[in-house]
């Protein structure tokens, strides 16, 4: 007798790759996540670490940061954060800032350069 497993099925990125629902919220999240690093340069230091790439959707794109005070900055970017998303070649959409609550890190932050 064979101990091997039996075959189950499709292999895990083979059926990722053929979910139509599942491919578009992955690009869309590389889409998020390539965006933030066209921003990355243009944050400062001590707040790199707190911003992270949201939902990107037909209403625009989130970055999540850690405390209303890095909210308020990004705020005050957000013209010079969509000209280096325009000059990058993204397409204009609006950008959103959103505060995570206390204890969310869904992801890991952007790292400072240097």
């Amino acid at each position: 007798m064979s101990s091997s497993p039996p075959h189950l099925g499709l292999p895990l990125a083979t059926a990722l790759d053929q979910a139509e629902p599942l491919v578009s919220l992955m690009q869309r999240m590389r889409d998020s996540k390539a965006r933030l690093a066209a921003i990355a340069p243009l944050l400062p230091l001590a707040m790199a670490g707190g911003v992270r790439a949201g939902p990107l959707d037909e209403l625009g794109w989130q970055l999540l940061v850690d405390n209303a005070a890095s909210a308020a900055k990004l705020r005050q970017m957000l013209p010079a954060l969509t000209a280096a998303l325009r000059d990058a070649g993204w397409p204009e959409t609006p950008l959103r800032i959103k505060v995570l609550p206390r204890g969310r890190s869904d992801e890991s932050p952007v790292r400072p350069r240097g």
